[in-house]
């Protein structure tokens, strides 16, 4: 007897930017099948039963995506099994999510009553100072990424003036007529999002080998700030769409308005920026480099105007980094702390419903 396990693919589920913290878990809401909302105050506990879950359903033979959470990557926010269309996510931390379709799609299981309220009562002057520390400390680390984001401007305003843009319209053209030709399919385009990378404990962490590992064609596009990668994968996304093929956009953990990836499944192929701070190489025959360094013209002084903008840049995300590593210690502690007040047979009894759930 052969057994056939499905398989997991990794996506950051939040992401801390230079415009807030970011997420795609609308777009999941508005378009899944089923979606549970899981209620719950921080706990550990949420992250190990979509753990237990995800592994239920991938010996049951189905494809997973897993959203995991920047500040403690270990941990999950949430997964969506594809063939099923059912999205489970935690929808109290780390953003707040309400269900709009109760009683239709939507289910909510809360487990606010799984927590022993006068253990946490008792720990209520600790907990006042950790979130007053922990909302300090976020405070300080998107105002760095802020203003990282408008010195990255900056930086792309210079490579913009020295591009060869009509010779980047003429790329996009030949890749749309290289990648689709003639193809027109008579279905309406399913378009999916989600979120790369972000900033993490340790610095920029991505998911672009997960995500695109299954590809059969991968292209690697190598260009400095500011020379339109977004721009193109965006142009290729679109025609995609027009032409009814499925899209799923992969967006940037630093500004949300951009895109890092695209990925067609139908045509097994993805396209996907391969630069700093998400540097890859060719690993096989299945990949191959997109220039777009060439269509730079070089210019001295512009190369020195960027060598003092990277490096402000630079000291940015060092300090966003930084803070990143207090808030994740910080937001630890005030697990820890309401962990150790769980109902055991209480909460086990709410994962029985969401088990329950799952099988029906």
């Amino acid at each position: 007897m052969v057994i056939i396990y499905g398989t997991i693919t990794e996506f950051m589920g939040t992401a801390y930017t230079g415009r807030g913290i970011a997420h795609k878990y609308e777009t999941l809401i508005a378009t899944s099948e089923k979606t549970v909302f899981l209620k719950a105050p921080p706990t550990n506990a949420i992250s190990n039963l979509l753990k237990q879950a995800a592994g239920v359903f991938l010996k049951r033979g189905y494809d997973v995506d897993r959203f995991n959470n920047p500040v403690e990557p270990d941990n999950t926010e949430a997964i969506f099994v594809r063939d099923l269309s059912l999205f489970i996510i935690q929808a109290s931390h780390p953003v707040s999510l309400e269900p709009t379709e109760l009683g239709g799609r939507h289910h909510v299981i809360s487990f606010y009553d799984a927590f022993d309220t006068k253990k946490l009562e008792a720990q209520k002057a600790e907990m006042t100072a950790i979130g007053q520390e922990s909302d300090e400390v976020l405070s300080k680390m998107l105002q760095s990424m802020k203003t990282a984001l408008l010195i990255h401007d900056d930086w792309e305003k210079v490579n913009i003036n020295r591009m060869m843009w009509k010779e980047h319209e003429n790329m996009i053209e030949s890749l749309k007529q290289e990648l689709f030709g003639t193809m027109k399919l008579h279905k309406k385009s399913t378009v999916s999002h989600r979120i790369a990378g972000s900033l993490s404990v340790g610095g920029s962490r991505d998911y672009l080998p997960s995500i695109t590992n299954k590809m059969k064609r991968r292209i690697l596009m190598k260009g400095l700030s500011g020379t339109g990668k977004s721009t193109m994968l965006k142009a290729l996304g679109k025609e995609a769409e027009r032409r009814g093929i499925d899209v799923l956009y992969g967006w940037c953990g630093l500004d949300p308005k951009s895109v890092d990836l695209v990925l067609l499944p139908e045509l097994s192929v993805c396209l996907f920026d391969a630069t700093e701070p998400h540097d890859y190489d060719p690993e096989g025959p299945a990949d191959e480099i997109l220039d777009l360094v060439s269509m730079c013209v070089e210019d001295e002084a512009a190369e020195e105007k960027i060598r003092e903008i990277s490096g402000r840049y630079k000291e940015k995300i060092m300090d966003a980094t930084g803070y990143m590593h207090a808030f994740a210690q910080v937001q630890s502690g005030l697990r820890d702390v309401i962990d150790k007040a769980i109902l055991r047979s209480k909460f086990d009894e709410k994962a029985q419903q969401l088990s329950k759930w799952i099988d029906e």
